[in-house]
């Protein structure tokens, strides 16, 4: 399950549809943003990498370039430079 908390459900839904189309991922709205102030989410998008035996190796809030999120993948399968 994943909260999205701006916005209407309806668009939440629509939107995840487009861009997850196998439907596998389900989404609910959190407008009280109980879900995300359970876990310590200040705002999103919030991003989580994680290691292969399954440790959290980096998280950041906000957006990242796509040079930022490249060089964060690369360290995290330790590719080289």
């Amino acid at each position: 399950m994943a909260p999205a908390w701006k916005g209407t459900l309806e668009d939440t839904t629509a939107r995840a549809a487009e861009i997850l189309p196998s439907g596998e991922v389900k989404w609910g709205l959190d407008a009280k943003e109980q879900i995300f102030a359970a876990y310590g989410v200040p705002y999103q998008p919030m991003t989580f990498l994680i290691s292969a035996d399954k440790q959290v190796v980096d998280t950041w809030s906000g957006i990242r370039s796509e040079e930022e999120l490249r060089a964060a993948l690369d360290r995290l399968i330790d590719v080289p430079g």
